[in-house]
């Protein structure tokens, strides 16, 4: 069966029976046949069962189990804020989940609830949901179609279909066969659901409805696409699990040491349970979430608003984004970038009216015209539109122009003439303005308009103006030709009549690439993210845009959308490297090219604006919507919505992303390597048979009290320009890194050192005096590391003010050990002795040894790297 453009009228009518509308009764039975025009929903989760999936995530697991023992220990408050954390991640998740599913509901308010149907001969209104295939819809100006359909009747029908091509001209309609395949663009037979008639009238035959049309394919692809955990997510799930193996394998050899050693059975039981809840950073989970949230704020403030918290970190390790070009890489409004008279090429502010050649073509693009500008807000044709404000920067009053020279009658623009023309009296003359295509316009020239005055036209002057028309549209700018001719007051405009013309001039117009694009593209490029441009629009324009923009450089490809349909997989996956741009796209091309990412292991964001982007963004690792011109379909199938519609703040949104992974995992950092130091200390001791270097309750204050600032102020670290100069990280490269771990096991040591060593001091005046000494040493030691965790760099280099969140972490965890350590009723519940001066001194020595060993290790080799590039230099 051919595709429904190319079928001719007997075809059409061989399948639908008739092309003049169905009987009342017709209508009926085949609304029992095919169903309801409605797109359908997949059935959804409970609000419950949403609830309880959040609970699977092994780090969740790992805290419900630390929650269990602080509770087995009697650490009840231990428990509550362990459970109170789960809990509102498990809430905060379901609302996500919740918000997340609203994508079919927008599609499905698209539909309208009446619309102008051929029945029985007659024309009525009914409901959008009884249309059936073989229906004749009556469209007009303002309607919505309700339905795809092949276009039997036109009358100059123009439609708006950027919801579903992403293109936002309109698109003029014709009723004729299309012969060949053509991409969904360029049926110009077809008008599609969803899509919004702007000019004109048609009558269409209804081809699909429901889940059958272009707008039901996008809800199926959205509702078999299916959510992808984020990088930090799997790291973390491979964390927790390596985590609680360990966990419970040192908890089981303290135990069995104890026991060996005759320690009490509850006692070592207690105590194994303590270092347990020791050794999980309860605070993580909370800690992750809290960081996520600052870093949506900070993008929030640069105009990239996070629907998902996991987004945030997600643009972290973005590699490749994949976007859309009107709007976000250009300025999504036409602009004259030059004008072409008397064979000179010039801009639109050079312009001079009073010259007759430069002014009869401003007064043909300002009369000409059907558009308007209303408070500096265009209105219209975006092409026409550009062309009143060239008049403007030319010195023209477009207003008074208007005003005093009126239109006696017109010609509307149609894509078989592909010219418009009106006539007009200015200064006792009758004019016939005319303006459209050059190729069609050259073959009715009879004179050009020179600085000279007007003479006949030659073959070279035709020659030249085409050789200018084609270097214009090489450069993916958009050409009008302007002509016009005296005529009598009584000669009538026809089309018989556009013909004899004197020529004016050429038009370029483009939309121009954002000032901040060339430069957002090259912090992607240098940041190792590939940039790739995915557009409705030709493949000239759009390959055009991207040479200008830096996206498309020597020796990449741009490949149509039915040049995609025709590769295989494999070809896909050998050229897609050096795909930079792809043109004349699908809505199943975009998720292919996502797709094809994303088994490369590559993170990919994808950008859009149209009800077509929709299953693209969903399917893609951060789906980034158009805040100003974005549908609500696609603002819902999104991870981040840009509310300055700007690929720029992409970029910053990386940044932001990056920097918000690195202060988690120095987070993680600090959180680890201090649990690392109490269990080596522990294990130690126990081996040596030295007795317990902790109680209990220690374990859980350092856990609680001291980790939980610190870490979170390390969160909070301001972001810096070099995080872009490095590559996207691996996404399968997992938290436990080599280099991580090595930095984890050579903090973890060290703090263990000292500790050990406060402990060796502390045991001269008995082993309470010992457990006392290590314990604030281990504290103390934990809070100067929080500055080491700030950055891979010194502290003089990142400056120690810089974060005055950890200033005041560091403080109020020393004020807390204090308080500990002197006021009498807390020593007691602490179990812990007076320290004298020395010992004071001996734990603050201790405790600094750490931070001033890696502090003075990081200066050196600062210092060392810049000697070595003032060497290069």
């Amino acid at each position: 069966m051919k595709e429904v453009y190319r079928q001719t009228t007997q075809e059409l009518i061989d399948e639908y029976g008739s092309i003049k509308g169905h009987t009342g009764k017709e209508a009926e039975e085949l609304l029992q046949k095919y169903g309801e025009n409605i797109i359908e929903e997949k059935s959804r989760k409970g609000i419950i069962r949403i609830f309880l999936e959040q609970f699977k995530d092994m780090l969740v697991i790992i805290l419900i189990i630390a929650a269990i023992v602080s509770m087995i220990s009697e650490n009840v408050e231990s428990s509550i804020v362990i459970f109170a954390v789960i809990i509102l991640n498990a809430v905060l998740g379901t609302i996500q989940y919740v918000k997340a599913e609203k994508s079919l509901d927008s599609l499905k308010a698209l539909s309208v609830p009446k619309t102008k149907v051929i029945r029985d001969g007659i024309t009525l209104e009914v409901e959008s949901k009884l249309i059936v295939p073989g229906d004749l819809l009556l469209l007009e100006a303002g309607d919505m179609v309700v339905a795809d359909g092949r276009i039997i009747e036109n009358y100059s029908l123009q439609v708006n279909e950027s919801a579903l091509t992403g293109e936002s001209a309109n698109v003029e309609k014709k009723d004729d066969v299309i012969e060949g395949e053509a991409a969904l663009g360029d049926r110009y037979n077809m008008v599609f659901s969803g899509s919004l008639v702007t000019y004109g009238r048609a009558y269409v035959l209804v081809t699909a409805t429901g889940m059958k049309t272009e707008m039901g394919k996008i809800a199926a692809l959205m509702n078999e696409t299916r959510d992808r955990k984020t990088p930090l997510q799997v790291s973390l799930d491979d964390f927790g699990r390596k985590l609680a193996i360990l966990i419970m394998i040192i908890s089981v050899i303290v135990f069995a040491l104890r026991l060996f050693q005759k320690e009490p059975v509850l006692d070592s039981i207690m105590f194994a349970v303590a270092l347990a809840v020791a050794a999980i950073p309860e605070a993580l989970s909370s800690i992750v979430t809290i960081v996520q949230a600052m870093g949506t704020r900070k993008m929030a403030a640069d105009n990239a608003i996070i629907k998902e918290l996991k987004a945030v970190e997600s643009l972290g390790c973005v590699s490749v984004i994949c976007s859309d070009k009107t709007g976000t890489l250009t300025q999504n409004r036409m602009t004259v970038t030059d004008i072409y008279v008397d064979d000179i090429n010039f801009l639109p502010e050079e312009a001079d009216i009073m010259d007759m050649a430069q002014g009869m073509l401003i007064y043909n693009a300002v009369l000409n015209n059907d558009s308007s500008i209303n408070d500096g807000k265009d209105i219209g044709d975006p092409t026409e539109t550009c062309l009143l404000n060239m008049a403007s920067k030319a010195g023209a009053d477009v207003g008074e122009i208007r005003r005093t020279i009126l239109r006696i009658s017109e010609l509307p623009f149609d894509s078989d003439r592909k010219l418009m023309s009106s006539k007009y009296m200015i200064q006792g003359e009758y004019y016939i303005f005319t303006k459209g295509a050059s190729d069609v316009l050259l073959n009715r020239l009879q004179a050009i308009d020179t600085k000279n005055g007007i003479r006949p036209v030659t073959d070279d002057d035709k020659e030249k103006i085409m050789n200018m028309n084609r270097f214009f549209s090489e450069n993916g700018l958009r050409v009008l030709a302007f002509a016009y001719k005296r005529c009598g007051e009584d000669d009538i405009l026809s089309v018989d009549s556009e013909d004899e013309y004197t020529f004016s001039g050429l038009v370029a117009m483009a939309d121009p690439p954002r000032e901040e694009s060339v430069e957002a593209v090259a912090d992607a490029v240098n940041a190792g993210i590939k940039p790739v441009m995915i557009t409705g629009d030709h493949k000239v324009t759009a390959t055009a845009i991207a040479k200008q923009i830096g996206i498309y450089h020597e020796g990449d490809m741009t490949v149509t959308g039915q040049e995609l349909d025709k590769m295989s997989d494999e070809d896909l996956d050998m050229a897609l490297e050096n795909i930079s741009v792809y043109a004349r796209v699908s809505p199943e091309n975009k998720i292919r090219i996502v797709d094809a990412w994303q088994k490369k292991g590559r993170i990919v964001a994808m950008t859009g604006d149209g009800v077509n982007d929709a299953p693209a963004l969903k399917k893609a690792d951060i789906g980034v919507a158009m805040g100003i011109t974005g549908t609500e379909v696609s603002k819902d199938a999104s991870a981040m919505i840009l509310a300055d519609d700007n690929f720029a703040t992409i970029i910053k949104a990386v940044l932001n992303g990056r920097n918000v992974y690195r202060n988690i995992l120095n987070s993680i950092q600090f959180l680890l390597s201090g649990n690392l130091a109490a269990i080596l200390v522990v294990l130690f001791c126990s081996v040596m048979a030295l007795g317990s270097p902790f109680e209990p309750v220690h374990l859980l204050f350092i856990n609680l009290l001291t980790d939980s600032l610190p870490a979170l102020a390390i969160g909070m670290e301001p972001s810096d320009k070099h995080l872009l100069k490095d590559k996207p990280r691996n996404p399968d490269a997992g938290i436990l890194t080599k280099d991580f771990s090595l930095r984890l096991l050579f903090y973890g040591i060290m703090i263990a050192g000292v500790t050990q060593a406060a402990y060796f001091i502390g045991i001269r005046e008995g082993h309470m005096m010992a457990v006392t000494m290590s314990f604030a040493t281990l504290t103390l030691a934990r809070l100067f590391h929080g500055f080491t965790c700030r950055s891979e760099y010194s502290i003089f280099k990142i400056k120690l003010k810089s974060n005055r969140f950890c200033m005041a972490a560091f403080t109020i965890g020393v004020i807390l050990l204090a308080v500990v350590l002197t006021v009498p009723v807390l020593r007691k519940l602490f179990m812990v002795e007076v320290l004298n001066g020395a010992q004071v001194g001996w734990v603050a020595l201790l405790a600094f040894i750490p931070t001033a060993v890696i502090q003075t290790a990081r200066m050196i080799k600062e210092y060392i790297h810049k000697s070595d590039g003032k060497k290069r230099i």
